[in-house]
């Protein structure tokens, strides 16, 4: 293991300590008195989530609206649905735009069109975004979102992580979902970027950040842009300016294979992208070797109860057979 991977691991666990929290942490009327006067905007993309986004939009509603005053506006982005998504989500209470009439710009699509346009289209100082297909939501979501960009003026940017249960027709993996983040994103975040490797979900849909910092970093129209946010803001704001929450379980539709395969294509251009951008495809920094993973069960820092993993993935080659066997045989002492 080199040197600049143990730092970084050093870096990593210390960072855990101090930008790692969970939801609980905090209570909606803590908050309440933490806002001091601040307004809170919670967007939602949806693209024909009929089913859940009706109880997810009622949830905010009565819990950080009527019951406690935290969440200041409720915005669902329909995302080109074909269902009745947009009616839902107006009937639970929120205030509902199709994503092609905000500003006027020539539509695209994707999530990340979702998101930006969401951003655009609400006033909110604090911005929290939330997916739309979510079975088991609950108001500690957005309360432990906030709950860091709320009490430490140093935090830009938080992230939600979760376990992910993979349901299957036979059985259920309790921690088998976020596939497209172990076997694309952890792995390239962690040779490029290791920074970043202390992030248990980063491309979770569960976010927040301060306004004037959303509004200044580009968003990947498609499924990169969180990647995208997490490596944009580590090379401006630092990592310190980041944190991440735990919000307990995560329960959603799960893609196709396909889809997944789609979902992967984007990250990659997205990190490729951004490897250029930032000068990190140079051939004298290679990339790091140490993948930093997590798996249930351990603690890794305050609010992390998951296991941190270090694997040292160093590439080692042996060079073709044909190499060796073409050499002479030593010569033998017949003597």
């Amino acid at each position: 293991m080199e040197r600049a991977d143990l730092t970084v691991s050093a870096e990593i666990g210390t960072w855990l300590e101090r930008r790692s929290s969970r939801a609980d942490d905090w209570t909606a009327a803590e908050l309440v008195a933490a806002k001091r006067g601040r307004t809170v905007s919670v967007v939602i993309p949806a693209r024909n989530e009929q089913e859940t986004v009706g109880q997810i939009v009622r949830t905010i509603r009565t819990a950080l609206m009527e019951e406690q005053p935290l969440v200041d506006e409720i915005l669902v982005v329909d995302s080109h649905s074909e269902d009745a998504t947009a009616a839902v989500a107006a009937e639970a209470g929120a205030t509902v735009v199709a994503q092609d009439a905000v500003l006027s710009l020539p539509g695209v699509r994707g999530k990340g069109e979702a998101l930006w346009k969401g951003l655009a289209a609400t006033s909110g100082e604090l911005v929290v975004f939330v997916d739309g297909d979510l079975y088991d939501f609950t108001a500690g979501y957005v309360i432990g979102l906030l709950g860091p960009l709320l009490t430490d003026p140093a935090v830009d940017y938080v992230k939600g992580f979760y376990h992910r249960p993979l349901v299957g027709a036979q059985h259920t993996d309790a921690d088998g979902g976020g596939r497209v983040t172990e076997l694309v994103a952890r792995p390239l975040l962690n040779m490029f970027w290791p920074e970043l490797s202390g992030f248990v979900q980063p491309l979770a849909g569960e976010y927040a950040g301060r306004r004037e910092v959303l509004e200044s970093i580009p968003f990947v129209t498609n499924y990169g842009v969180e990647v995208g946010h997490l490596i944009d803001l580590l090379e401006w704001r630092g990592l310190d300016a980041l944190a991440q929450v735990d919000l307990g379980m995560r329960t959603h539709r799960h893609q196709s294979t396909q889809a997944l395969g789609r979902m992967s294509g984007q990250i990659m251009l997205t990190i490729v992208d951004r490897l250029k951008h930032y000068g990190r495809l140079v051939t004298s920094q290679p990339p790091a070797t140490l993948l930093a993973q997590f798996r249930r069960g351990g603690d890794a820092g305050h609010g992390v109860e998951r296991e941190l993993v270090l694997t040292d993935l160093t590439l080692h080659q042996r060079p073709p057979l044909a190499t060796l066997r073409a050499e002479p045989e030593p010569l033998r002492n017949t003597a």
